[in-house]
């Protein structure tokens, strides 16, 4: 049985991959002009938040947590690339 993609367990954490691909499609949109910057700077802080809250979670294992603090160092970077 594969799992169904519309069904969402609210106690999972979110799937890295698809954080990593909001971010990516924040930065593809930014670089090409088809985004505003005030709204690149939205997505971006929300995406941010999310990160560090599941960085801080204590039952994430370390093994998840290395790669949700890189993407979140990503997202930083890209936020600092806006501010400039």
């Amino acid at each position: 049985m594969t799992p169904d993609p519309d069904k969402h367990d609210t106690g999972a954490q979110p799937d890295l991959q698809h954080l990593d691909a909001a971010v990516s499609h924040v930065n593809e949109m930014v670089s090409s002009g088809n985004i505003a910057v005030s709204a690149a700077r939205g997505i971006l802080y929300s995406l941010i938040e999310t990160l560090g809250a599941l960085v801080g979670d204590p039952d994430l294992p370390e093994h998840a947590r290395s790669g949700y603090e890189g993407l979140l160092e990503t997202a930083r970077e890209l936020r600092v690339k806006l501010d400039r």
